[in-house]
């Protein structure tokens, strides 16, 4: 077997003495091809410019479109509190973490310290994200391998989890529920008892996934062996998350930079060893576990009513004091953060966004595709779980 994202020297005669091939597309041993934007294994509006020789990939080049793109100046150009509708969008999968860490930024700048009720519902609501987002990447990992009723049991899940976002926000995607200073408003009436309901039904066909498709022939000798990631990588390419932690790596901010009502939670980083796509997706599978049993143990300590937002001035005439600050939270990709700096306005002066797609879709995964079968990029792409709009932000 390969060593994927590694040349093989004894394989192509043409190698350079730095590992790279020296490519002659008019020789016709090699061919250009696209793959994506429209296709089940590209995860969003990315194209992967790919070099074969047969049906082995020499070389990958990442094209992140035109979606969703330039946040971070915009943000400049509004107020405030006009920006949190625009931050959902740099991550549509999950865009409740924008939220956290703009506020939070904001507060720490703006020295606003929230009601600790404010708090347990942000961590409700960071968790409800983590689940619904790796629902839909499971059954993306599934799919990209002809698995497609996972897809079916994952995503009428996920469905579940935004009816209770809708429930509680008005809203399934974007939420803007996170504000400055705390939350928009306390959990309705009867809404813990309708969550644990709906953690039960997703709980059961979880187990359901894991013996269709974790013990499946098929999928466990395609995935076996396929997009290693090596250790020593992730410090070199800033792999954070489910990646380094499939490496054996346990990395997990909420461990080990607790933010929001993570110290109170009683769990474990959860690693692997194997750093392959089978490990990954084990990984995410177990922490989609344990974020059903984070939402349970929070849904007990939050208390049914209390102060859900700290008094803060007028919005629209909101100036915050010079300073800068970064703020971090662990997604379902990785270390997500923003740097913001401000200038006594009432406009941001600088904000930068720090996503895991940018490392992960660009130079992990034009390195890691290297000698990677075609027909094994979809699912190799899809294991190291990426969104576009974060490399366009």
């Amino acid at each position: 077997m390969l060593d994927y994202g590694v040349k093989n020297r004894e394989l192509f005669p043409e190698n350079q003495p730095d590992g790279s091939i020296d490519i002659d597309l008019s020789s016709g041993k090699y061919v250009k091809v696209w793959q994506g934007p429209q296709h089940p294994g590209i995860t969003g509006n990315m194209s992967l410019e790919l070099t074969l020789l047969g049906d082995e990939v020499m070389e990958s080049k990442t094209h992140v479109g035109y979606l969703h793109r330039g946040f971070e100046k915009l943000m400049e150009r509004r107020r405030f509190i006009n920006n949190f509708p625009l931050v959902c969008r740099i991550c549509v999968p999950e865009p409740d973490f924008n939220e956290y860490c703009y506020a939070a930024a904001l507060e720490e700048l703006a020295g606003i310290e929230i009601p600790d009720n404010a708090q347990w519902i942000r961590t409700l609501i960071m968790e409800m994200a983590r689940l619904q987002s790796y629902l839909m990447w499971i059954g993306g990992q599934a799919g990209s391998l002809g698995m497609g009723i996972i897809g079916q049991w994952t995503l009428y899940c996920r469905d579940k989890v935004l009816s209770m976002f809708e429930e509680l926000s008005g809203a399934r995607i974007y939420h803007i529920y996170i504000i400055p200073g705390g939350v928009r408003d306390n959990l309705p009436p009867g809404f813990k008892g309708r969550m644990i309901e709906t953690l039960k039904e997703i709980e059961t066909i979880l187990y359901d996934v894991e013996r269709v498709m974790f013990n499946n022939v098929v999928f466990k000798t395609r995935t076996r062996g396929l997009g290693y990631i090596n250790p020593e990588w992730v410090d070199e390419y800033g792999i954070t998350g489910p990646n380094a932690r499939a490496a054996g790596i346990p990395r997990d901010i909420r461990k080990d930079n607790p933010y929001a009502k993570y110290p109170a939670l009683e769990f474990e980083t959860l690693t692997e060893t194997d750093s392959d796509v089978f490990a990954r997706a084990r990984l995410r599978w177990r922490d989609t576990l344990l974020s059903i049993n984070l939402i349970r143990q929070i849904i007990d300590q939050t208390p049914e009513t209390g102060e859900f937002k700290a008094k803060l001035p007028s919005m629209l005439h909101w100036k915050i004091p010079a300073g800068e600050t970064y703020v971090k939270a662990e997604c379902t990709r990785g270390e997500y953060g923003y740097y913001v700096v401000t200038d006594g306005s009432g406009y941001p002066r600088r904000i930068n966004v720090r996503g895991p797609s940018y490392t992960h879709a660009v130079t992990l995964a034009e390195k890691m595709l290297v000698n990677c079968n075609v027909a094994d990029v979809a699912g190799t792409l899809v294991s190291i779980h990426t969104y576009p709009p974060e490399v366009e932000r």
